[in-house]
């Protein structure tokens, strides 16, 4: 077992499969291959077109050299020796690289056996402290990410310590195939995407729109409860909006073009705030009136590469749970402990137990005075002690405009996610001279948060589907319960329970098919509905179902009033 940082045994991996990719392809020309979140992977430039197939003797060759106990061997040129190298290497992508790194700069190189790359390190001591590999995949990728150049092949791969973990990575990944929202979407009939439509714009077909509409609800009513305003504001905006905001200057290549309307260019939006802060600004504002708390389910829209998109993941319009709280520097401790405790709130309702703030603090360049930087930065770290969590801090990671807070959950397999986030921002209240009248009877600078807790209900819904494998919950369900009649007899009394349930309030379908009782069940159960209804001439006689609970198994015969009670009380619960 190697002892080494993963990350190391990941980055010299990628060196053993260029060498080995090099020993089976010797025309490949070369571009980098880096160590990732959950393996690595290395860009190449050659005639042969890889196949799946190719992975498993490229592996295979890995492991001859990973057996061999090559010493990784670090050394060092002047500038114009390592480009002569490369140029008589005929490695025109190695050339590129060379050229980024700075004059003065050391450059170094890696040889492991008879491959060399241009590389900082670190590497392990000789390629059998790597330990275990596997290959995963092909896929294109344009050289430095940009679709004027070259599309590359990419091998992905993943290295682990020992073949234990290997091992269990791979399992793991496997069940999250299984859970991959895209997949799950379309088996669910939840939504799809069109080329017609474009890329990375969400048809929401009707059972999907439901589970939609039922926690964006549930997000409303919540909302209510704990003091927030709803606002609604327009999809397109004026330039001088996004010139006031800044996105015009730092955000443009991902806003989408303008459109010109009475000879004056407007934008899709590509975020809310600046919305909310001209209702803000629409009139004079107190301290008394502080603090507000406002929320929009704001649809916005982002240029997002097309390699970029996946999914819900990644999607170029998209619906923002978006919160600003607007309130005076004595307030806003207390605001922060309340918005963090709101948001794990929410993420608990859904299941999420697992659930780890981040914090990041002033970086190098940044606008606002250091001691408002520091005051939120207390704040902040004061929310997270008084809920008793453990926090991980990025020193100089905030944004330039201010420090924030994130949230990771763990979901059913123990992935995590990038979830809610907690932002001041020193920029904006500037930007548009955002002030309030105090109790002394002068202008103040107001705090500014902005607040998401589910990110964009796009990628929360993807969450959603996978954490739950499309098993969603009872309340969320878009269909609750199944009638299954046995045989035709029974029809006419599974209607009337079907009408009996739903005026109780249920979601209820019956399988009108004059197919088996079995395949009715397979069917139902693909379906993942929470219960199974099954209506034979006993149950008809008795008025009552058979229940098949997708939670608890087998119930036996209820009445339908028992019936009711179970469902609702799951319901009024959410129960998970």
């Amino acid at each position: 077992m190697s002892n080494y940082p993963l990350d190391t045994i990941r980055h010299s991996a990628a060196h053993v499969m260029a060498a080995a990719v090099q020993k089976l392809y010797p025309d490949a020309k070369f571009d980098i291959g880096p160590a990732t979140e959950n393996g690595f992977y290395y860009d190449f430039d050659m005639e042969h077109r890889l196949v799946n197939e190719d992975l498993k003797e490229i592996e295979k060759q890995m492991k001859k050299l990973i057996g061999r106990k090559l010493p990784f061997e670090h050394f060092e040129l002047p500038r114009a020796e390592a480009e002569k190298m490369l140029k008589e290497a005929g490695q025109p992508y190695k050339l590129e690289r060379l050229a980024d790194i700075p004059e003065g700069e050391k450059i170094g190189f890696y040889k492991t056996g008879d491959f060399v790359d241009l590389c900082r390190g670190p590497h392990v001591a000789n390629s059998g402290d790597i330990g275990a590999v596997k290959l995963l995949s092909i896929a294109g990728s344009y050289f430095r990410g940009d679709e004027k150049n070259k599309m590359l092949q990419r091998i992905y791969g993943t290295a682990f310590a020992s073949e234990e973990e290997l091992k269990e990575h791979i399992r793991m990944q496997e069940e999250a195939a299984k859970r991959d929202h895209r997949k799950l979407g379309q088996e669910l009939d939840l939504f799809s995407f069109s080329e017609n439509v474009g890329p990375g714009l969400v048809l929401w077909h009707p059972k999907g729109a439901f589970i939609r509409h039922t926690f964006e609800t549930f997000w409303k009513e919540e909302h209510y409860r704990n003091g927030y305003q709803l606002l609604y504001t327009p999809h397109i905006g004026q330039s001088i909006l996004w010139e006031t905001s800044g996105h015009l200057d730092f955000y443009r290549e991902g806003m989408y073009s303008s459109m010109q309307i009475d000879e004056k260019d407007y934008y899709v939006k590509p975020m809310n705030c600046p919305f909310h802060i001209e209702v803000y600004q629409s009139r004079l504002r107190s301290y008394r009136e502080l603090p507000l708390r406002w929320a929009e389910l704001g649809t916005v829209y982002r240029y997002e590469k097309s390699g970029a998109l996946h999914g819900l993941l990644r999607v170029r319009g998209f619906t923002q749970d978006d919160s600003h709280i607007i309130c005076t520097p004595e307030q806003i401790e207390d605001e922060i402990a309340e918005v963090l405790r709101f948001s794990l709130y929410i993420w608990k309702c859904f299941g999420f137990t697992e659930i780890k703030p981040y914090l990041s603090t002033r970086p190098a360049k940044a606008v606002g005075e250091p001691e408002r930087w520091e005051k939120a930065i207390t704040s902040l770290q004061k929310a997270v002690d008084k809920l008793g969590l453990d926090c991980e801090v990025d020193e100089g990671g905030g944004a330039f405009y201010g420090p924030k807070i994130d949230l990771k959950v763990k979901d059913a397999i123990g992935r995590e996610w990038q979830t809610a986030t907690i932002q001041f921002d020193f920029n904006l209240p500037e930007r548009f001279d955002m002030t309030y009248i105090g109790e002394d009877g002068k202008k103040h600078r107001p705090y500014m948060v902005h607040r998401a807790l589910m990110g964009s209900l796009e990628r929360f819904f993807g969450i959603l589907i996978e954490q739950y494998a499309g098993a969603f919950p009872m309340w969320l369900a878009p269909e609750q319960a199944r009638l299954l009649p046995v045989s035709e007899k029974q029809l006419d009394y599974a209607k009337q329970v079907e009408l009996e349930l739903r005026r109780k309030g249920f979601r209820v379908e019956t399988d009108v098919r004059a197919s088996s009782l079995g395949a009715k069940i397979k069917d139902a159960r693909n379906a993942r509905i929470p219960y199974l209804l099954v209506v034979g001439e006993r149950e008809a006689e008795e008025g009552a179902v058979a229940v098949r609970s997708r939670r608890e198994g087998e119930l036996g015969t209820l009445s339908i009033e028992q019936l009711a009670e179970k469902m609702r009380f799951e319901v009024e619960n959410k129960i998970v």
